[in-house]
């Protein structure tokens, strides 16, 4: 049964959150949403830290992952490592074309001239289907990642469904920490991550739209070089509730 919140009360929540340890907001949605929360994670920093903090505290939380199809080899490979790592089955969300389908329907490599489309086809569509099963996902969304999620609430309230005024619940709880806050985590538990992170990707998505970052405030500057674009969409396409 979904549990339904005013935007008062998510708003009165995410005060509360932000003086909270992420293990006991982690600890809330496992008991409010159990098996209709989920941990969706693209394998950074955050979302490494995010699942050992809900693994070590007992909270089994699904975990799914989106498989587009154009990720680097290396990110698959690390897929199969966290999984036997922590124990568990990370779920693949994959698109309705492959590449090749999407190639005969949209054109050769339809990222380098549409990436906004791209990203859609690709990522957004199968998002959308895995959050019609679930009432809470759960991200490793960071304010300091970039100047369009500076702004991101430890919890936020979405309309999934607007014809139905569906509400459903993001849970950012590591959206108040740093960069470094995050590779200490992973250091000091000996946590794997990417070996992507070693030769200079800060930001690992798509392997065509993905470059070296260096250094910068913007960690996700190597995303989509060349256009105006800062984010796939996932975490874009639904209206938040104010």
């Amino acid at each position: 049964m979904t549990t339904r919140y005013s935007p008062g009360e998510i708003a009165a929540l995410d005060q509360r959150f932000e003086k909270l340890p992420a293990e006991q907001v982690l600890a809330w949605a496992w008991e409010k949403f159990q098996g209709r929360a989920a941990i969706g994670t693209s394998f950074q920093g955050a979302g490494l830290v995010i699942m050992h903090l809900a693994w070590k505290s007992g909270l089994r939380f699904p975990v799914f992952t989106l498989e587009t199809g154009l990720l680097f080899p290396e990110t698959l490979a690390f897929k199969e490592q966290l999984e036997d790592y922590f124990g568990l089955r990370i779920e693949c969300l994959v698109p309705d074309l492959t590449v090749a389908q999407q190639a005969v329907a949209h054109g050769a490599e339809l990222w380098k001239r549409d990436p906004d489309m791209c990203c859609t086809i690709r990522k957004v569509q199968p998002l959308r289907n895995k959050l019609e099963e679930l009432d809470c996902w759960i991200s490793g969304l960071r304010r300091e990642q970039s100047p369009t999620r500076a702004r991101i609430g430890i919890i936020e309230l979405f309309v999934f469904d607007e014809s139905s005024g569906r509400d459903l619940i993001k849970l950012n709880p590591l959206a108040h920490w740093t960069r470094d806050a995050i590779w200490e985590y992973i250091s000091g538990h000996g946590i794997p991550y990417n070996p992507l992170h070693d030769r200079g990707y800060r930001s690992i998505g798509c392997q065509p739209c993905t470059r070296k970052s260096g250094v910068g405030p913007n960690e996700r500057a190597g995303r989509w070089t060349g256009f105006n674009k800062t984010e796939c969409g996932i975490h874009t396409f639904l209206p938040r509730r104010s």
